[in-house]
């Protein structure tokens, strides 16, 4: 089964939990896009809720579906956000933000009462850091954040597109950085990296799913914290 039919399983799935009257927070990236089509076709068949997008990419395309689209100031809170990772652990931990919009994602996140994390099985592993934590930056900072980030051992790569700076939604920087060979503690490292100036938001999300879909052949495997 291929990775694209995993994605679309584990949104299939996902979509079961959302009932007409429900404030919802959608993801972003290429599993979410799965999601997003589906509400979109439930949405045409009588489903009724607010949605709250977690980048413009996704915006533009809830819109494009007929879903109806308010700010999150408007929602004051969600009743569930489902979302993509590019890795999630056996404790419910993430790493997010390959598709740069890992500072709404956290923020949406952290106002929803419940968050599904939905994947292909690719995205689970037994421990984080093959893929490269994504930082967001304010530009200001961005080249003295890589010099101290250097200095923790940490590889530091600012994202680019192209010959440009990659810019996020919030005009900021990406810097994504190695955390394979680090013996720093998750929650410890999160806590470090918050406290440099300048440093918006980690692609680190510890604390906040409460439930993993997993795509795994023609199956969704679901773990529940």
């Amino acid at each position: 089964m291929s990775a694209v039919n995993e994605k679309k399983v584990a949104a299939l799935e996902a979509v079961k939990y959302i009932k007409s009257g429900m404030t919802v927070g959608l993801g972003t990236g290429s599993t979410a896009f799965y999601m997003i089509e589906a509400i979109g076709e439930m949405v045409q068949n009588g489903l009724e809720i607010k949605a709250v997008a977690t980048s413009d990419e996704t915006e533009k395309l809830t819109k494009k579906l007929g879903i109806h689209v308010i700010t999150l100031a408007e929602a004051k809170r969600l009743d569930v956000t489902i979302d993509g990772a590019d890795e999630v652990d056996e404790d419910f931990q993430l790493i997010k933000g390959g598709g740069g919009a890992l500072l709404r994602e956290k923020i949406v996140a952290h106002n929803s009462d419940m968050n599904i994390i939905i994947a292909d099985s690719s995205k689970s592993v037994s421990k984080l850091g093959k893929f490269k934590l994504p930082i967001e930056t304010i530009p200001f900072a961005t080249q003295l954040i890589i010099k101290e980030l250097e200095g923790m051992k940490l590889a530091p790569v600012q994202r680019m597109r192209g010959t440009e700076d990659y810019k996020t939604d919030e005009n900021n920087d990406i810097v994504d950085i190695d955390i394979w060979d680090t013996d720093i503690k998750l929650t410890d490292l999160e806590q470090q990296l918050k406290t440099i100036p300048g440093i918006v938001e980690t692609g680190l999300f510890l604390t906040t799913t409460n439930l993993v879909i997993i795509g795994k052949g023609e199956k969704a495997i679901i773990k529940k914290r």
